[in-house]
Formats: C-alpha cells, sequence, structure tokens
C-alpha cells in the first residue's frame, strides 16, 4: 500500500497482469545446465554473464517504490521488505540488470553462472491456447489454468520432504525426540501411540531411516528466475511519472490512469485487463482493502478474515485514524487427529493498519502515505 486512498474526485483504475507467471515462462530465458560457481565481478570478464550473483547493493535514495526486495528480521519473525539503503543479497542477473535502470548500483562479490534457454514456450503457449478455447465453466480451461499456474512452484518446492514415524509408545518417542526436537514438524498422539511428522537437515540420518532419498525434480534456480522476471514486469507500474499508483499486488496495480491500448487485452498473455473502476477505495495493507466501483458495486477483501464477517465503508474510513483497530469474531474449523474428530472454534480476529511493508504517515492522526523503509548493511530499519 503506497497510498491508502484517493482524493475526491480520484477515480481509480484496477488491472491484472493476464497470467503473469504463464506469460514470462513463456517469453524468457530460464537457467539451465550444470551451474559454475565463481568469485569476483563475473561482469568484467563475461559481460553477458547469466545467473545469480551476490551483491552488495545500494538503492537510490530518491525511489517512491523501491524495486528489489529483501528479508529482514524483526521480534515478529522474517518480514520481506523494498527498502531503501545499502544492503548484500543474491539476485537473478536479469533483475539486477532491470534495477541498474531505476539507479541501483551493484558490486558483484560471487554467485553462480548458468547457461540460458527458453525450455517453456511450447507448454505454455498449448495450454494457454485451451484456456483461451474453453470457458471458465469448462473442467479443460480449470485444468489448464492449474498446470499453468502450479508448475513454477513445483520446481521451488522445499527439497526435504516431510517424513512419517509411528511410535508404539511415549517412552520411545521420548528417547528419538530428545535428539531430534529440531527436526518435529509435528506430531500426534494416537491412544498409546505417536504419530510424528519430521523434516531433516541430516541427509545422513535420513537415508539410514529410509534408504536412497526420493528425486523430486526440484529445480531452484528455475522457481527463482520466474519470480524475479515476474516483479521485472511489474517494476514498469512503480515510479512511473504518467499516473499515481495507490496500490500493488503480485499482478495487479491500481492507478489514477487509464493505461494505453498497446498495454491492455482481455486475453493475451502478459497484457493487463481492467478489472474495475472505482468511485471511492480505501487501503489499508496488502491484502487488505474496500472498493466502490462506479456501478456501486462494493467489494472488500481482508486477508485472513473470512468474508461471512460484513464490513462496511466506514469501518474502513475509521481505521485510518492512528492506534484504531476493530475487532471481529469469526468461526475457525480445528482437527484432532487424536481423537479423531473437528471441532468448531470463535476466534478473535483484529483488523488494523500495519507497516510491515513500508512505513506508515500521519498527518493530525490521520494516515495519509507511506515511504519505503531505510536499512543498513546489517539489515536493520533505521527510520522506524
Amino acid at each position: 500500500m503506497y497510498i491508502p486512498r484517493p482524493l475526491k474526485g480520484t477515480k481509480i483504475f484496477c488491472y491484472d497482469v493476464n497470467s503473469l507467471y504463464p506469460f514470462v515462462m513463456d517469453q524468457f530465458d530460464m537457467p539451465v545446465g550444470k551451474p559454475t560457481q565463481f568469485y569476483g565481478d563475473i561482469r568484467k570478464i563475461d559481460p553477458n554473464a547469466f545467473g545469480f550473483f551476490y551483491c552488495k547493493i545500494v538503492a537510490p535514495d530518491n525511489l517512491k517504490h523501491p524495486i528489489l526486495q529483501t528479508h529482514i528480521k524483526t521480534k515478529n519473525g522474517m518480514r520481506t521488505i523494498a527498502p531503501l539503503g545499502t544492503w548484500e543479497d543474491m539476485i537473478f542477473s536479469e533483475e539486477m540488470d532491470n534495477a541498474l535502470k531505476f539507479g541501483y548500483k551493484f558490486e558483484i562479490l560471487w554467485g553462480y553462472k548458468f547457461n540460458r534457454k527458453n525450455i517453456f514456450k511450447g507448454y505454455v503457449g498449448q495450454l494457454y491456447n485451451l484456456r483461451l478455447k474453453y470457458p471458465k465453466t469448462n473442467p479443460l480451461n480449470l485444468i489448464a489454468k492449474l498446470l499453468l499456474n502450479s508448475l513454477y512452484g513445483r520446481f521451488g518446492m522445499d527439497d526435504r520432504f516431510p517424513k512419517i514415524i509411528l511410535f508404539n509408545n511415549f517412552k520411545d518417542f521420548k528417547f528419538w525426540f530428545n535428539d531430534h526436537s529440531e527436526d518435529v514438524v509435528d506430531f500426534e498422539e494416537l491412544g498409546n501411540k505417536v504419530l510424528v511428522q519430521h523434516r531433516s537437515e541430516d541427509w545422513d540420518m535420513q537415508t539410514e531411516l529410509y534408504g536412497d532419498l526420493e528425486t523430486h525434480n526440484v529445480n531452484i534456480a528455475i522457481a527463482s528466475a520466474i519470480t524475479a522476471y515476474a516483479r521485472i514486469h511489474m517494476s514498469q507500474f512503480k515510479n512511473n511519472p504518467n499516473f499515481i499508483l495507490y496500490y500493488s499486488d503480485t499482478d495487479s496495480a491500481y492507478i489514477d490512469r487509464v493505461l494505453p491500448d498497446n498495454m491492455v487485452s482481455s486475453t493475451a498473455l502478459g497484457k493487463m485487463k481492467l478489472e474495475n473502476i472505482l468511485d471511492k477505495a480505501i487501503f489499508l495493507a496488502p491484502k487488505v482493502y474496500y472498493l466502490i466501483t462506479e456501478t456501486g458495486e462494493h467489494i472488500y477483501k481482508v486477508k485472513g478474515l473470512s468474508h461471512d464477517i460484513e464490513l462496511t465503508f466506514d469501518n474502513f474510513e475509521d481505521l485510518l485514524f492512528k492506534d484504531s483497530f476493530l475487532k471481529r469474531i469469526q468461526t475457525k474449523w480445528r482437527r484432532n487427529l487424536s481423537e479423531g474428530n473437528m471441532s468448531i472454534l470463535n476466534e478473535v480476529y483484529t483488523l488494523q493498519v500495519t507497516n510491515n511493508k513500508r512505513k506508515l504517515i500521519y498527518e493530525n492522526n490521520n494516515l495519509i502515505g507511506t515511504i519505503p523503509y531505510i536499512i543498513n548493511e546489517e539489515k536493520e530499519i533505521l527510520n522506524k
């Protein structure tokens, strides 16, 4: 969220990308072959080197919308932000080249060089043609959509698949648990027995227990390249002088201008489709917003809150006031494997503006905007 609400009378145009991940899979080269590790600035030797580079990164201090993301540690766990400042990270070479256009500076320290090849074009083209051929109500449309959108994620799976052990008694489990507590994902007591789900960093222990490890055809380089290409594609909507950007998500941009015709299509891969035109909008956080379209339709989304809970535009408007919050009770289902049943629980959900991604700016205790966080080389936030 960049700006929480537009000025009165301002129209907001909501655009989504047609099949963002399939688009970049179709269009761009992927890292293939056996990687070669290098040290130093590979681009001084090979100006066209392609792969993943560990760099010292310096972001320009005048960007409204930084385009490179990093992970930082907070007291509430890991957080992904797009900051300003200086830090070190591994970055895909094509995303680095794109960031140079925005004023970023890089010192390449080491990395992995790959061969490059377009490997998905035929796959994506055939399945996307099925989506165009059949209506959304047809199962073939859904099957093609799932195959298109889930493939890249399969490449990015954690290769340490969890294993299951069934202990005949709690004593045996406790003895084993003393040495492997950090590996346990979950466990359930089933009468006198204990069912344990665990994932081990110790490959020798895994092999000893289960024999040769399975092959899962995981390729982190390909999965990382696809998501990086997607961020590159969406960077054209950030820091753009032709419109004001209020909110963006993985594949969407909410702006105050109509895009030119050459960027818009309801069917072409990678083009933008106009989903809605808004008369009013309030953006509170990622996937937390309330929209009123020019046809009078009310649309709201709150990540983690059941849509059965009714909310109003006034509720969201009240949350723009500093330190305000809204509590709602929702019903959650919980499973209990040991007892073989499901339970229904009432859960209190607290809705409020969060500063997880950007620093909140208030004027007279009313939220008016956000600015990027600034971090240092230790990835500590300097402008909390």
